[in-house]
């Protein structure tokens, strides 16, 4: 097995990491409303995105799945809008775990604020995946053959 389909194959490994994340989603509207059980729930839904982010991004970056996915990457303009504003999230999401986590004097808020920081990890893989697909899939830069 090439290492290329290798890759693709442990992507997978992001479905079971997003069950868990509906699992904590699902807990987190049940029951009675605790502040720290919420806070407990949520950075265990952050650390599961970002962990399934990270694994989505093993996938092969020479397809895509869906038309309007398709559509996104090979116009250089909304390819281009797309990738700031996941740039842009991304580093919103990074600069507020990272401040959440140095700053915060409660525990709770730092454990949510690493959760964040974990999510962030993950975007900057599916940013970096990002770029790469648009990088395959533009039209104005495609050599036709």
């Amino acid at each position: 097995m090439n290492n290329k389909l290798f890759f693709h194959y442990l992507s997978y490994f992001q479905y079971p990491f997003l069950f868990g994340l509906l699992y904590f989603v699902y807990k987190l509207n049940s029951g009675e409303f605790n502040i720290s059980t919420y806070l407990e729930n949520m950075n265990n839904i952050f650390v599961l995105a970002g962990l399934a982010f990270s694994f989505s991004t093993l996938q092969d970056t020479e397809k895509v799945s869906i038309k309007i996915e398709k559509k996104i990457w090979e116009n250089p303009k909304l390819g281009k809008l797309f990738l700031r504003v996941l740039i842009a999230f991304t580093l919103s999401i990074l600069i507020f775990g990272i401040f959440g986590y140095f700053f915060a004097k409660n525990e709770n808020v730092k454990e949510v604020s690493f959760g964040v920081i974990v999510l962030g990890v993950g975007l900057i893989s599916l940013t970096k995946t990002g770029i790469e697909i648009f990088e395959n899939h533009r039209k104005d830069k495609k050599i036709e053959k």
